[in-house]
């Protein structure tokens, strides 16, 4: 689904990501890698090859635009390294894409590794009218883009049946992104009279009227 915010456009992909086709940047939150390592780690029952659906994923978004840059708006990886940063390291060796991480409350890990990569880290950015952060902030003139909350929508049918999905959660000056990564869980927001909400289905975004 195309949106447009401020005169600019934004392709939301059912995976959670955006692309940006002015500025030609792909938009990620809450990718949350080693998360699953640290759960195997721990004695749950998480099959390996979960571990590469994060990448396959990230590769499947990466071939469909003509992105030159890759932001990641915080919690890129879920705590204190473990093997998954070998992947995430072998990765970035195939992408050519600049990447950017702004910090989120997950980031612990010592910049140096980021550095070795040829990542940046920022605390924010800001393009333009548009604020880019890990939690969701305000500022007077700025449309937020940012992650942390990993929104959701339960969506209520006939009789006592429910539906829970991910989405993009819009209100008038900000757009809170999805989780990403898997195994991440939601938080389940209610819409306001003039929120826009934007579920992932399977192969596609629906917005959802209030």
């Amino acid at each position: 689904m195309k949106i447009t915010i401020h005169n600019q456009n934004f392709v939301l992909h059912p995976c959670g990501a955006s692309f940006w086709e002015e500025k030609k940047i792909l938009l990620i939150s809450d990718l949350h890698l080693g998360k699953i390592a640290h759960f195997r780690k721990h004695g749950m029952a998480i099959p390996e090859k979960a571990v590469q659906e994060n990448f396959t994923r990230l590769n499947n978004v990466l071939h469909l635009f003509d992105a030159e840059t890759i932001i990641f708006l915080g919690d890129l990886f879920h705590s204190k390294i473990n093997n998954e940063w070998d992947f995430f390291a072998d990765w970035t060796k195939t992408v050519t894409q600049q990447l950017i991480l702004v910090e989120g409350n997950h980031d612990i890990i010592s910049k140096k590794y980021y550095a070795d990569l040829n990542i940046e880290i920022h605390t924010e950015i800001i393009l333009d009218d548009f604020l880019l952060t890990h939690h969701p902030s305000k500022r007077e003139n700025f449309f937020n883009l940012c992650g942390h909350i990993h929104p959701g929508i339960k969506l209520k049918g006939m009789g006592k049946q429910f539906l829970s999905l991910s989405c993009f959660f819009r209100k008038p000056d900000q757009l809170i992104f999805p989780a990403f990564g898997e195994f991440t869980g939601n938080f389940y927001l209610i819409p306001e009279e003039n929120d826009k909400v934007y579920v992932l289905a399977k192969d596609e975004v629906i917005e959802i009227k209030r």
